[in-house]
């Protein structure tokens, strides 16, 4: 009987998730978005610095990638539940490659405003494109897989963008060009290993059960705010976003401040790549030596960690030192998402994945660029050290009132889960195997337990 539960206990393993063929081509293709990506945001932060000198500057052309979700992100991916989850993915990442190509063919002979405004354009396709692959992951692994899955697109993710910022600010030196071209390129592979190894799904809203875009982005809105303790992880997560970002923000100025014309691309790189470095360690502790009965109680500890890492940073630090703290935060917050993710699975209703991951996602990608532009706003005023230092300080008091002051009781989680099987229960049909060639319908017909990537 103890040998069961701790079997029970015990996590799935990556050679688990990776046995689903559906999610092999999934995994494939985002890890060559992530590199062309990253390697393109790198370069255009680095491009924009050395063309401008300044901070403000820079952080702006860092943050534009978060626009969109100011610009409607939430109403966006309502338009993606309309449509088969594979679609929406396909055209997003044609999109995306036809606008890059086309920044990478003009180079630096765009004007900046033209230059950030394709930038922009092409960041519009990000949220359906992000909800759809996150609506999917659940229906192809299942809950226990699911976690598994996350972990290991952590895991991959960071070393990803690490690398790619690293590469990305050395091309800026020598062809930002081919920076803005290795990115389109590789949105047309991920476009095609998309359509050839995902089998089509019906929409996770079907005709018949929509309302209207506005009430149905508002629905996202009122189940992830509405509940107790979804609201209490995902302002736990929102708070803790607010400072992980700070250095990759901020790195090409503070590369420029502390280093030579020779080593400022290494600089730049490492002060970027150490929070996404920290972030896999997090992820793969977390997931493969903490078991399951003992993540939740690691969660609220860690979420204040995030941001207590940064505030040495007062003291003025080397970049590697700088960059020490800023690995040390990665790790906080790459083994506290997890843990939130998989709580949050547990208290939402299957139905409403795509939107509750849209209105998540719209909340971290404005309040991660909103702190990038302010503190890159304070840095043209105060010295950076005293920026990066003070408000990670007043972020620890800020995460201390969220995990102590306002967090539920545990049976408040425990009525959520209980609310959400209930509601899955409600909706779910008798469920059918589908032929490969045939479309299998998502929502209704997942696995009840299964959850989003909202967070």
């Amino acid at each position: 009987m103890a040998s069961a539960v701790a079997q029970a206990d015990r996590p799935a393993r990556f050679r688990d998730v990776l046995a689903s063929g559906e999610y092999r081509a999934v995994y494939s293709a985002s890890v060559l978005s992530w590199i062309g990506d990253y390697v393109a945001r790198a370069a255009v932060a680095a491009m924009v610095y050395q063309s401008t000198g300044s901070a403000a500057a820079s952080a702006a052309a860092f943050a534009i990638s978060y626009a969109p979700w100011l610009l409607g992100g939430s109403v966006l991916v309502a338009i993606a539940e309309r449509y088969p989850y594979r679609r929406v993915m396909v055209v997003c990442d044609v999109a995306r490659m036809v606008v890059m190509a086309v920044v990478a063919i003009g180079g630096s002979g765009l004007p900046l405003p033209l230059l950030l405004g394709l930038l922009l354009l092409c960041a519009l396709f990000s949220p359906p494109f992000d909800a759809a692959r996150s609506a999917m992951l659940p229906a192809m692994l299942g809950r226990e897989r699911y976690v598994a899955g996350l972990a290991l697109s952590t895991a991959t993710a960071a070393p990803i963008q690490v690398a790619g910022y690293f590469l990305g600010s050395s091309l800026a030196t020598f062809d930002a060009q081919l920076a803005l071209g290795l990115n389109a390129a590789t949105f047309g592979v991920s476009a095609l290993l998309v359509r050839t190894g995902v089998r089509l799904r019906e929409p996770g809203l079907p005709s018949e059960r929509r309302t209207g875009l506005l009430r149905e982005t508002g629905d996202g809105f009122r189940i992830v705010f509405g509940n107790p303790a979804l609201r209490a992880l995902v302002l736990l997560v929102f708070c803790g976003s607010l400072f992980a970002v700070v250095p990759e923000g901020l790195g090409a100025a503070w590369a420029a401040r502390n280093s030579t014309e020779i080593d400022r691309a290494w600089a730049q790189g490492l002060l970027m790549g150490a929070v996404p470095a920290g972030m896999v360690l997090g992820s793969l502790v977390i997931s493969r030596l903490v078991r399951p009965s003992w993540r939740r109680r690691l969660l609220r500890p860690l979420a204040v960690l995030t941001p207590l890492a940064l505030v040495p940073a007062l003291l003025d630090p080397s970049v590697p030192a700088a960059a020490g703290l800023a690995l040390i935060s990665g790790f906080a917050i790459g083994a506290f998402l997890p843990v939130a993710n998989a709580e949050f699975v547990q208290a939402l209703p299957s139905a409403y994945r795509a939107r509750a991951f849209g209105v998540v996602s719209a909340g971290l990608q404005l309040l991660q660029g909103a702190a990038v532009l302010a503190t890159g706003a304070l840095a043209q005023r105060v010295d950076l050290p005293v920026v990066v230092g003070g408000w990670s300080a007043a972020g620890v008091l800020l995460m201390i009132v969220m995990a102590v002051g306002a967090w539920p009781a545990p049976e408040v989680f425990a009525k959520a889960g209980a609310r959400a099987a209930e509601m899955d229960r409600s909706v779910r049909p008798s469920p059918a195997v589908p032929r490969d060639d045939q479309p299998v319908r998502s929502v209704q017909q997942a696995d009840a337990s299964a959850g989003t990537a909202a967070l």
